[in-house]
């Protein structure tokens, strides 16, 4: 169910970091990367410069293209965690281990292809400093640019998560999702690949999760830059949205607390820690 950024109900109180704490208000950026030698050293130049208390999670998902040597190589931030899978499993993989490494308040998916704009951190986290959300999603300006077949089939993803879900959203695949992390510690994910976007859709609108949303810039990049989504991530994420409508809550809901987080379910092959 959408809201506008108004109010929510009380139950997040519960929710809330304690004061004091180290990490409370701080988003942890978490960023699948895939191939993205040339624009990974700029993408962390544009996360940095966002003016939000924030930690960075870089999972590299078996990149093949000199991307992995360049993060050995870089001179990282204090803030940064940089973790490498031992193969290529997925988008949706990458961020289920980015989460076992995530302390922030919040959590926010980056995508690493430069289409989306750290500078909009502040306003997709203000519902949430405000008490007003405990999800929200960022919401795409319609370019044209973006492509048919990318433009339908969002369009298509939209409006079946409202008609199966009632969540009357506005764009359902955009990467800037942005959640309590003490919200998604309640959700058992397994997603690989693309399907992470649709299956916590799911999942929040099944636990009658309010998702706020606020619109954000996009600068959409073809296939021949280097878009990895493909048509069949498009099927998949469909089956995604229509197995979770009917999918026992039992199945995925768990009863973590607001510290927990999740084990790593994927091998990983190097793993670089900020200093404590």
């Amino acid at each position: 169910m959408a809201m506008s950024v108004t109010a929510l109900q009380a139950s997040q109180g519960s929710n809330a970091a304690a004061p004091g704490d180290r990490w409370a208000g701080c988003v942890s950026v978490l960023v699948p990367v895939y191939n993205e030698a040339a624009h990974v050293d700029e993408l962390l130049r544009a996360i940095h410069a966002s003016p939000v208390k924030k930690e960075i999670i870089i999972v590299d998902d078996g990149s093949t293209d000199g991307t992995r040597e360049k993060l050995r190589t870089m001179a990282l931030a204090d803030d940064v965690t940089v973790v490498f899978h031992e193969k290529n499993y997925g988008k949706g993989a990458a961020i289920r281990t980015a989460l076992a490494y995530a302390r922030g308040e919040y959590i926010l998916i980056q995508d690493s292809d430069l289409e989306y704009d750290p500078q909009d951190y502040a306003a997709l986290l203000r519902p949430l400093e405000q008490g007003q959300a405990e999800v929200v999603y960022g919401v795409r300006p319609d370019r044209p640019e973006r492509g048919l077949r990318f433009f339908l089939g969002a369009k298509l993803l939209t409006h079946l998560t409202n008609l199966l879900y009632g969540a009357g959203i506005h764009d359902e695949a955009t990467c800037y999702k942005v959640f309590r992390r003490s919200l998604l510690a309640q959700i058992s994910l397994q997603c690989h690949r693309f399907e992470f976007c649709p299956e916590v859709t799911a999942k929040l609108c099944r636990m009658g999760k309010p998702i706020a949303e606020v619109p954000v810039s996009y600068t959409p990049r073809s296939a021949g830059e280097g878009k990895k989504i493909r048509h069949s991530d498009g099927w998949l994420a469909i089956w995604t949205l229509l197995r979770y409508r009917f999918s026992r809550r039992a199945s995925w809901a768990t009863n973590a607390d607001d510290n927990s987080r999740p084990r790593a379910a994927f091998s990983v092959s190097f793993v670089r820690l900020p200093p404590r």
